[in-house]
């Protein structure tokens, strides 16, 4: 049994890192590097490069709306040639810090926008359909299931699903908003029991105690979180005990 566990980091506002990325990136398989959408710049994409080499981590690009002020965490709608060139340039100033890139996560509210916004997905594929072309190789996507996968589908590019340790789940399978109760898991004993849950027997429980089944490839933490390293440690420590290899599938 395998599984890949991916964090988002790199997430630099101001200069400032939101997370402890050296300790991050000692324990996950691969990085959702901000590339200036919401966070980062051309120095810690840079530094991100260069732990992921290190470490032995895949890198992918984690693009956003082109929104610091809210970290990228607030719903926009944007004209569809807009958005296509905003995820591209920010692909390429990836690429540019020396990145090989590997796959393509969207972030935060742009991340939840394409799951049902069939022209803001459709937006984003496009300008990692462009770069996939010029790289001759077709980059995957990592998401939750919905417009972004049919629009990859469409594409051509591999669409891979990944599930959440961090955040809780409503009974429909969707994620629980952010502000709300039990929308954030932080106690590290009970992602790692949620990481062995879902690769083992494929399924997560909701808030409401409902057992949800989950078909994922992928384990996400967010790295800025206070219990983030904990939690990451945990969960590595419990998947290596378990006889699970942590590995990036790209």
């Amino acid at each position: 049994m395998r599984v890949d566990l991916n964090a988002d980091l790199g997430e630099t506002v101001d200069g400032m890192p939101t997370a402890d990325d050296d300790a991050m990136f000692a324990v996950v398989s691969s990085a959702n590097v901000a590339c200036g959408g919401h966070a980062g710049d051309a120095a810690s994409m840079r530094a991100s490069v260069e732990r992921a080499a290190r470490f032995g981590v895949a890198v992918g690009a984690h693009p956003s709306y082109d929104d610091r002020a809210n970290f990228g965490r607030v719903r926009r709608d944007p004209a569809p040639d807009d958005l296509r060139a905003s995820i591209a340039a920010q692909l390429d100033a990836l690429a540019a810090a020396g990145a090989d890139l590997r796959y393509v996560k969207p972030h935060g509210a742009l991340y939840h926008a394409v799951i049902d916004d069939a022209s803001q997905a459709g937006a984003v594929v496009a300008a990692v359909a462009d770069l996939s072309a010029r790289l001759g190789r077709a980059l995957p996507m990592l998401g939750l299931a919905g417009a972004i996968a049919e629009a990859a589908a469409a594409a051509g590019l591999p669409f891979v699903r990944e599930a959440f340790l961090d955040r809780g789940y409503t009974a429909h399978g969707q994620l629980v908003p952010r502000g709300e109760p039990g929308a954030l898991v932080d106690d590290p004993a009970l992602v790692a029991e949620r990481a062995l849950r879902l690769v083992r027997e494929g399924e997560v429980v909701a808030v409401d105690g409902t057992r949800i089944a989950v078909d994922a490839a992928s384990l996400c933490l967010h790295g800025d979180t206070p219990s983030a390293v904990a939690m990451a440690q945990a969960v590595r420590g419990t998947l290596d005990a378990a006889g699970i290899e942590v590995r990036a599938p790209w």
